[in-house]
């Protein structure tokens, strides 16, 4: 019997790692928007922390009776070498006059946005990234160690917990959803030459456009768009190509009559190119599979976008009557 499954196929020991890209916006309760976006430097981690969504069993009639959740909540651990002057106000800091500030203030809200890289075993890190973009985040008070320089000297980390309050998504390709305070958006499901030039656009947004003297534009501040707005720029154009058989395992009679699969693919005019890893006991042409002696074979059949390809595979057995 051949089992359908495989597992650690070449190309697919992904991982995940790194963060970088950070970057901070403040939040204008007149526009209801994230702007003035800043870049974030020295980032060492981010660690996210969500809570909530506990179970909370309910009894009647001496059973489980049901299983109510509580809400969920998103936080995170910013933790940093440095952070740029403007997270004060985020900070409860103030500066009355140049150069000196004061702690204990009112502390406000602000977006922030962070990279981590996705790897695999045949690309590395070079595979793709994910953007995740944070909403209504406040910064606790946190710990801040001072230590003497000694013949080990260390920089000092900073770390921030930030709470967040969940913004409007609304409704997406019909569906409505709950309030979010995290978005991810993962790079590699841009496959084609339009849509990575959708995610590059966007990230002109979220990191800023700079000046162009040769077409005559100006800079373009950084801004986080709100999820309404992050969804109408990218989830219209986030389809991948794929192709599914009809049909993964069939019998077929050696030299007798053929079956037929059919092949759907996205996009539907794809050309799709049919194999046989053994066309000796099976051969296709166009999706008619013909046995041609005991045995079996794999028929796969392949599309190729942007010079990636895509397949989807049917176990074919050959019987001898």
């Amino acid at each position: 019997m051949a089992i359908l499954a495989q597992w650690d196929k070449i190309g697919e020991h992904f991982y995940e790692t790194g963060v970088d890209r950070g970057m901070l916006y403040q939040f204008d309760k007149d526009t209801n928007s994230f702007k003035d976006g800043v870049v974030w430097n020295g980032l060492t981690a981010v660690n996210e922390s969500p809570s909530g969504a506990e179970a909370n069993d309910q009894y009647a009639d001496n059973i489980k009776y049901l299983s109510l959740r509580s809400a969920e909540e998103f936080g995170a651990t910013i933790e940093a070498f440095t952070y740029p002057d403007e997270f004060g106000q985020n900070d409860g800091t103030a500066e009355p006059v140049a150069g000196v500030t004061i702690a204990q203030q009112t502390r406000k809200a602000f977006g922030f946005s962070y990279r981590t890289l996705i790897g695999n075993d045949v690309d590395g890190t070079d595979l793709g990234y994910k953007i995740h973009l944070v909403y209504q985040a406040t910064a606790n008070p946190s710990e801040k160690s001072r230590s003497t320089v000694n013949d080990s000297p260390e920089a000092t980390t900073f770390s921030w917990e930030i709470t967040t309050m969940p913004v409007e998504v609304g409704t997406v390709n019909g569906i409505t959803y709950k309030k979010t305070a995290h978005i991810t958006i993962d790079s590699t499901k841009f496959k084609t030459e339009e849509q990575k030039a959708t995610l590059a656009a966007f990230e002109e947004i979220i990191y800023g456009k700079a000046a162009d003297a040769t077409a005559g534009t100006e800079a373009v501040p950084a801004r986080l768009p709100l999820p309404a707005e992050v969804f109408a720029l990218l989830s219209t154009v986030v389809v991948t190509p794929e192709v599914v058989l009809s049909s993964h395992e069939v019998t077929v009679v050696a030299s007798g009559d053929p079956v037929t699969i059919t092949a759907t693919t996205v996009p539907a005019d794809a050309a799709v190119t049919w194999a046989s890893d053994d066309p000796t006991d099976v051969s296709v042409v166009d999706g008619v599979i013909s046995g041609l002696a005991e045995g079996t074979a794999t028929v796969t059949a392949t599309i190729t976008v942007d010079g990636v390809p895509y397949a989807d595979s049917c176990h074919v057995t050959v019987t001898a009557e």
